[in-house]
Order: C-alpha cells, then sequence, then structure tokens
C-alpha cells in the first residue's frame, strides 16, 4: 500500500512539473511571438540615396557630388527614423551603383535593382533623396514630387514640401508637383516621393547642402514629415499607392 500511495504522489507530482513547465514555455512563446508582431506592426520606410558608384548625379557649382550629399542625408535620415521606432531599408549604404560590373546598361540595371529592393520590402512609405539642377544659378529651393495618380503620394509630399520651410524659410515659394515619367515613380508599387533638396547650380544653396549642420537639419525635416504622414494614415493603406 505504501508503495502505491507514492508512485501515485509521484505521478500526481510529475504532471504537475509537466504542467509547470509548459505554462512556462507557452508564456515564453507568447511574449516572443507578441514581441515579433510588435516588430512586424513597426512602419518600414525605404530610404533611397540616388546616384552612387560610377554615376555621380549632378555636380555643383563648387564641384559637389550629388550622390555624397544624398548619402549623407539618407544616412542622418535613418537614424532618426530608428531612434523614432521606425524600421528603416537602405537601398544603398555606400558609395556604391546597383549594378553588376558585367551589366551592359548599368543605369537601366541600378534602376532596376532599386525598385526590386523596394518592392520586395513592402514599405509603407519610399523616400527618394536627390539634389537639383538649373542652368541659371539664382534658381534654388526645395521640391517634392509624387505620382499624379496616387493620393497618398500627393499627401506625403505636400506634408515634406510645407516642412521645407523649417530649413528653407518663407523664401521657398515651390510646392509639391505631380509627375508621370521618373523612372521609381512609375515602376514602385508603395506611396513614394523624390524629395529635391536644393540646387547645387544655385552657390549659396550648394555651400549650404555640403555642410554637416544642414544636411543634419534636412534629415530631421524629412523625418518629421515622414511621422506626420505616418501618424495620420487613414487606416491601413495597403497596396498600390498611385490607386488609392
Amino acid at each position: 500500500m505504501k508503495h502505491s500511495a507514492w508512485q501515485t504522489f509521484m505521478g500526481i507530482l510529475l504532471l504537475l512539473i509537466v504542467c509547470v513547465v509548459s505554462w512556462e514555455a507557452g508564456t515564453l512563446a507568447a511574449v516572443e511571438n507578441r514581441r515579433s508582431q510588435m516588430q512586424e506592426e513597426k512602419p518600414l520606410v525605404v530610404i533611397d540615396a540616388g546616384h552612387g558608384g560610377f554615376d555621380p548625379g549632378k555636380v555643383g557649382i563648387d564641384g559637389q557630388l550629388e550622390k555624397d550629399i544624398n548619402l549623407s542625408i539618407a544616412m542622418r535620415l535613418k537614424e532618426y527614423l530608428e531612434a523614432s521606432d521606425v524600421n528603416v531599408v537602405l537601398t544603398r549604404d555606400t558609395d556604391t551603383g546597383l549594378y553588376q560590373s558585367g551589366d551592359s546598361h548599368k543605369k537601366v540595371a541600378d534602376m532596376r535593382r532599386r525598385c526590386d529592393i523596394i518592392n520586395e520590402a513592402r514599405p509603407d512609405v519610399v523616400v527618394s533623396i536627390h539634389q537639383n539642377s538649373y542652368h541659371q544659378e539664382e534658381i534654388n529651393g526645395g521640391q517634392v514630387f509624387y505620382y499624379k495618380t496616387s493620393q497618398n503620394g500627393k499627401r506625403l509630399a505636400e506634408i515634406l514640401q510645407k516642412r521645407f520651410d523649417y530649413v528653407l524659410g518663407d523664401k521657398n515659394r515651390r510646392v509639391a508637383k505631380a509627375n508621370d515619367n521618373y523612372y521609381l515613380l512609375l515602376h514602385v508599387k508603395e506611396p513614394i516621393v523624390i524629395v529635391e533638396c536644393g540646387f547645387l547650380s544655385n552657390r549659396q544653396e550648394a555651400k549650404n547642402l555640403e555642410s554637416d549642420e544642414y544636411q543634419d537639419r534636412m534629415a530631421w525635416t524629412i523625418h518629421m514629415g515622414i511621422l506626420q504622414y505616418l501618424n495620420t494614415r487613414e487606416g491601413a493603406q495597403a497596396g498600390n499607392g498611385k490607386t488609392v
């Protein structure tokens, strides 16, 4: 009898241990699953630093290279967004083009690869950083472009355009502008804007864009505009930004 009672007691104890271990394992799994969900729920932004590698982009009045300024602003923007709990994907983080050495049409290959990276990421927002240029030196100012039928792109562009006042002051008279021929705008499925931060053909603006302080202000401004857009979205914005 004593032996039978002891076996019963050990069986119950073993059952309790199994239950406790299973409960703890389930709790840990639930926590990890929630952490994973929270990570997935973070908004995702793709930052595209225009040009790179063999392609310098615009060359400034004093020799500044657009590709270098684009990358510097993009890296600063990434830091600000990540500090605001936003996931970020960069199309490039070094001075390299997105093409293979054997590609016969490197510019085309580069643009296609950028689109592939963006579309595979399925981001909430895409911001492509660029600088402008014009044959008349006095022309200046920042401007944001969006695909002509994209309501989300238009809204983001208008938010960012207004925030240029922080960097450029009220002297910036430019407005967000629709476009239907820029390669990225045509081939990216998600809401996308092209941010032309200023004119490298304007001596003062080129000097500003080369400075760390100005680049930092520009990155902060774009970051604040993106957060405003993300925080004011009407419901879930899924799919092609060109049709909603």
